[in-house]
């Protein structure tokens, strides 16, 4: 019998700091095992909670540079004076096997997948509800200074301009509420006809 199999997609979420992209995340991870996050390198601090090779993988900003020269990154950008960057080799094993990778990444980066002839993308962009309430969730947070939140408020003007380029929007206004809507998107998303690679010898056997 002919076992109707797909590509693995790279799920894409991006979103201004404070608006949610993280949280959303790791609610797709615990309520979705058919899909990995994409670790990525980092050459900012760890923070508190945070764990070595499960968060991010923490290196050295002139390992990284190097890394860009070798080719190493599928993507990679520049944000608020740190690296952070995708190993390729990872993202590819997994798409070989049919399984899906979830992306925590911002514009630049998506940019950079989106360009990428070589993989199904699927991007979504994650707003806050008011600049009232974004700034209200970066400070309550408390993982930035006055200072830095007042830096990510400005930058956050620039990275919402970059709505166009996605595939989805949501609005996270409510976090249960918009973790489900992204969840039911990479449902659809894997049910499209294109998914699949053998999709008409599968047919061809219903009708013989």
């Amino acid at each position: 019998m002919e076992k109707l199999k797909r590509r693995g997609i790279l799920f894409v979420l991006s979103s201004p700091s404070g608006a949610g992209k993280s949280s959303i995340a790791k609610y797709i991870l615990k309520n979705d095992k058919s899909i990995g996050l994409s670790v990525s390198c980092t050459t900012r601090d760890k923070r508190d909670g945070e764990v070595r090779g499960k968060d991010y993988q923490y290196i050295a900003i002139s390992e990284f540079k190097n890394k860009i020269k070798e080719g190493f990154f599928l993507e990679w950008a520049k944000v608020f004076d740190n690296f952070y960057g995708t190993p390729r080799n990872n993202v590819e094993e997994r798409i070989s096997k049919g399984l899906d990778v979830l992306f925590d990444i911002d514009w630049q980066g998506t940019q950079q997948l989106s360009g990428n002839d070589g993989f199904d993308v699927v991007t979504i962009f994650i707003l806050p509800p008011t600049k009232k309430e974004l700034e209200k969730r970066l400070n309550k947070r408390a993982q930035d200074t006055a200072f830095e939140v007042k830096k990510r408020m400005l930058q956050a003007s620039d990275e919402i301009s970059h709505y166009m380029e996605y595939n989805y929007i949501i609005i996270n206004n409510d976090l249960e509420r918009a973790s489900k809507e992204v969840l039911s998107i990479i449902n659809a998303e894997r049910l499209k006809r294109k998914r699949y690679i053998n999709l008409n010898n599968f047919v061809k056997f219903l009708r013989t």
